[in-house]
């Protein structure tokens, strides 16, 4: 895999594109896996992405995205909510580290999704930290439910177009790079059966502009 200083937004979509491509085919080649990889990375790090996901076990993004060691700068929690520490570790990634590409990832059957869904549907709340998280999802099932969509792969979308936009609102650095042409942001909607990747929503991200959905 090559690293962030050859990339552009578009090369390096392509690249995670296509290491989900291998995994769903079910011939992952596992890149940059080894001791060579190992020692290469061990004096500092340049990862070609920022991958923001939900932290379900089942989204690991280097097997997903048949990755390796420094290629991804991972940040993950419960229904990909987004605070103060998700938005300076993203900065971080794209002012420190220079990754060209963002990418905001959701999954079909999300917990926090569900959960939240049932507290605005039925008044069911959660207690502790739980419920932090469910009332930063529940913005985007209001938004989703007022647009008329009942789908959970709409609501999916909603919550990914939602923390997209978030993400672009509230950091200056990462709208700046956007602007400027350095980093794209994209939002995924993965599926955990036949371990897909769908387009959901681009932004800077002129080369699949066409096949944004949003």
């Amino acid at each position: 895999m090559t690293d962030s200083d050859t990339l552009t937004p578009a090369d390096a979509f392509e690249s995670l594109l296509a290491g989900n491509e291998r995994f769903v085919a079910g011939v992952p080649v596992h890149p940059n896996q080894d001791a060579a990889r190992r020692a290469e990375t061990a004096p500092g790090q340049r990862p070609f992405a920022v991958l923001f996901g939900c932290s379900d076990s089942r989204l690991a993004a280097e097997i997903i995205f048949d990755q390796g060691l420094g290629d991804l700068f991972v940040v993950r929690t419960a229904g990909h909510v987004a605070g103060p520490e998700v938005l300076g570790s993203i900065e971080y990634g794209v002012s420190v580290l220079d990754c060209p590409l963002v990418v905001v990832l959701g999954h079909d059957s999300c917990g926090a999704v569900t959960a939240a869904r049932t507290a605005v549907s039925e008044g069911l709340t959660t207690t502790g930290y739980v419920r932090d998280v469910v009332e930063r999802v529940t913005p985007s099932i209001l938004a989703a439910r007022a647009a008329g969509l009942t789908q959970d792969d709409d609501i999916i979308a909603e919550h990914i177009r939602h923390t997209v936009d978030l993400l672009l609102d509230r950091s200056r650095a990462l709208g700046d790079r956007v602007a400027a042409g350095r980093t794209a942001v994209v939002g995924l909607s993965y599926r955990l059966a036949d371990g897909s990747a769908r387009l959901v929503t681009t932004r800077g991200l002129a080369a699949v502009a066409a096949a944004d959905p949003a």
